[in-house]
């Protein structure tokens, strides 16, 4: 059998998707970070005396529970991005609209990040 690759890929030693195995593996990592976190989150809300936003305020102003859910919104939004990106790559044919869908997708993750981060560091600091 003919090999189809080019002489650069041959030396690399990539396929036709080099990168698709360490976003294969970040995505289940993510998936997996997620898993605690979520279940972190849930019992420090069950565990909340009230529903009331001071109550929130207090349990974000812990350092532990703001480090906490600054972790869950980055590792939840990548995470996101990389499902987003897989759709995209499998259900969008033409390249460039496949490509701005996954640039939109990209920024609008890193902004959120950069908006929660922010958020859980404004309630944290405050008072």
């Amino acid at each position: 059998m003919k090999d189809l690759r080019s002489p650069l890929a041959k030396v690399k030693g990539l396929g036709a998707s080099g990168d698709a195995t360490h976003h294969f593996w970040v995505q289940r990592l993510t998936a997996l970070a997620l898993f605690p976190l979520v279940i972190w989150l849930s019992i420090s809300i069950i565990a909340l005396p009230d529903m009331s936003y001071e109550a929130l305020v207090a349990l974000f102003q812990n350092p532990f529970n703001a480090v906490m859910m600054i972790v869950l919104v980055l590792v939840s939004l990548h995470h996101g991005h990389l499902g987003m990106q897989v759709i995209f790559e499998d259900y969008i044919s033409t390249h460039g609209t496949r490509l701005a869908a996954i640039l939109v997708t990209k920024f609008l993750s890193y902004f959120l990040m950069a908006l929660g981060v922010y958020s859980v560091l404004k309630i944290a600091l405050a008072g």
